[in-house]
């Protein structure tokens, strides 16, 4: 399941995946585009690895990694405040 997070001025949106079982959360960045339809990447926390990387120049990916890398300690905070009311809830 994908959890929207962030859509942005230039129309990009960046939705994220639950933390798998080692640890991984993918983030996913989509943007509407006139021509090819849709330009988006994956970025894998906690490495920012980049994989699938369609119609995004450099410079716009180095944006959205700089947006990534500024938030992703509140993407990771969800998932140890969700895993912690689980617990709770038992």
């Amino acid at each position: 399941m994908m959890y929207p997070f962030l859509t942005l001025d230039d129309e990009a949106e960046i939705v994220h995946s639950e933390m798998k079982p080692d640890g991984q959360v993918k983030v996913y960045v989509e943007k509407p585009d006139e021509k090819d339809c849709f330009h988006h990447a994956t970025c894998w926390l906690p490495t920012y690895r980049w994989e699938e990387v369609f119609g995004f120049s450099p410079n716009e990916l180095e944006r959205y990694e700089e947006v990534i890398r500024s938030t992703a300690h509140l993407i990771l905070q969800f998932f140890k405040a969700q895993g912690k009311a689980e617990l709770c809830s038992i």
